[in-house]
């Protein structure tokens, strides 16, 4: 019983931290957007830090509460025809994007920067519990913010390849990225048929940061 009970409280360490940088990435993407001038996610009550907002029930509760290392929240919707200025939208569906995997980044610098403050404090409180915690958030953050970086849709970093994809190449684009679902999927299955690690470059470099905080 006590086994289950340190597992469960193992996974709320991890499912606090991860529900509330979910919710700053998609904060960020609403923010980004209203800035532009299109308000629809505030409209639809998006525009909040509050994690019940985003919440996927799949995504963001179920997988990452058994323990699966991978989960969702709920897309912020965005309408590129209420951007201010000229163009197509494109320009700010790629600066709304950014600001998702941005976010991340800097959740994961500001809790390095509190672990290496705590560890100048006290060295042992720094390998202690809320050391711990601090530094998987930043190990979990820059996961987040890289891996939403790859090009493949629905993913942040697609915005990029739409952005800079030529009008002639645009028509297959469009088709792909209509059935972004069937992307990520053949993304992770053949991750793991492949037995490549999606994540390894970003868990590198966040323990990096973790290491820096630490010496």
């Amino acid at each position: 019983m006590d086994g289950l009970v340190d597992w469960f409280c193992g996974r709320l360490l991890f499912w606090i931290p991860f529900v509330l940088s979910l919710s700053v990435h998609e904060y960020a993407h609403a923010l980004a957007a209203s800035w532009l001038g299109d308000t629809t996610a505030e409209t639809q009550g998006r525009l909040t830090l509050d994690p019940a907002a985003h919440a996927d029930p799949v995504g963001t509760v179920l997988l990452p509460l058994v323990g699966v290392p991978f989960g969702w929240a709920k897309p912020v919707p965005v309408n590129p025809a209420n951007f201010r200025g000229a163009g197509d939208g494109r320009l700010g569906m790629l600066l709304t994007a950014a600001a998702g995997p941005a976010s991340n980044g800097l959740i994961a610098v500001a809790c390095a920067l509190g672990l290496g403050v705590e560890h100048l404090a006290s060295p042992e409180a720094a390998l202690g519990p809320s050391g711990k915690v601090l530094a998987s958030t930043v190990l979990m953050n820059v996961t987040l913010a890289m891996f939403n970086l790859l090009p493949v849709p629905p993913l942040d970093g697609s915005r990029v390849v739409d952005f800079l994809c030529p009008d002639a190449l645009r028509p297959a684009w469009s088709w792909i990225y209509a059935r972004g679902g069937l992307g990520i999927a053949i993304l992770l299955g053949g991750s793991v048929l492949l037995g490549v690690d999606l994540v390894s470059w970003s868990r590198a470099l966040g323990q990096w940061l973790v290491n820096q905080a630490l010496t």
